[in-house]
């Protein structure tokens, strides 16, 4: 049986990858912080992806891991956070590739965020105010800077950057989705079917060490 295990599995993103993996029989470790602080079910465990010593341990074992962690879980939480560790996503990267690779799991998706797609002459998206206010725009450069260290990285880890568009809605699963490049190409997807995307990508991996856009 395939293994998952999910860090952030408490937030929008991380139930709806752990309910899409259960559904197909995969079996999930759900990482989160406080384990008592959440409604989850299956094997659930305590444990932060910030945390370097211990994620080799918690990924053992496992087929894949999923990386879903934010630090708040919506612009209101994020906006009540104040200041955020501009190194908050590359300390994750680094974790996670260096975790992975000493327990031999060969396979990361990580879900992205729509802000550092590119518009079409290249700029990222979280320099138009029009489309992320400017209050969040350091959060969307520390989630650039751990992008950029995926990219960058040499490890035999086979990662996945999955970016979903602005509006991920709770809605239906529908079982189906589009992808993209740089430029993304839709406006809304449902938790459920990014989810869909990312189990895809675990048991069928289509794509290698690179970022595409999915949607609807």
């Amino acid at each position: 049986m395939t293994s998952i295990v999910i860090f952030g599995a408490g937030g929008r993103a991380g139930r709806a990858v752990s309910a899409e993996a259960e559904r197909r029989g995969i079996q999930v470790t759900s990482v989160v912080r406080d384990p008592a602080g959440h409604r989850l079910t299956g094997r659930v465990v305590r444990g932060d992806v910030l945390d370097a010593g211990s994620v080799a341990t918690l990924v053992a074992g496992h087929d894949a891991a999923v990386n879903a962690v934010s630090p708040a879980s919506g612009p209101e939480a994020l906006e009540r956070l104040g200041a955020l560790d501009g190194e908050i996503y590359v300390s994750a990267t680094d974790n996670l590739l260096d975790g992975l690779a000493a327990s031999g799991v060969p396979r990361l998706i990580v879900i992205g965020l729509f802000a550092n797609l590119v518009d079409a002459a290249g700029s990222p998206l979280y320099d138009d105010p029009a489309v992320l206010p400017a209050k969040f725009r350091d959060f969307a450069v520390a989630h650039t800077a751990g992008l950029e260290r995926l990219r960058a990285a040499e490890t035999p880890v086979d990662w996945l950057v999955l970016t979903p568009p602005a509006q991920l809605l709770e809605a239906p699963r529908l079982g189906a989705y589009r992808t993209g490049g740089e430029t993304g190409g839709g406006f809304t997807l449902s938790y459920a079917d990014l989810a869909v995307a990312v189990i895809d990508e675990i048991e069928t991996p289509r794509h290698h060490r690179t970022r595409i856009s999915v949607f609807d």
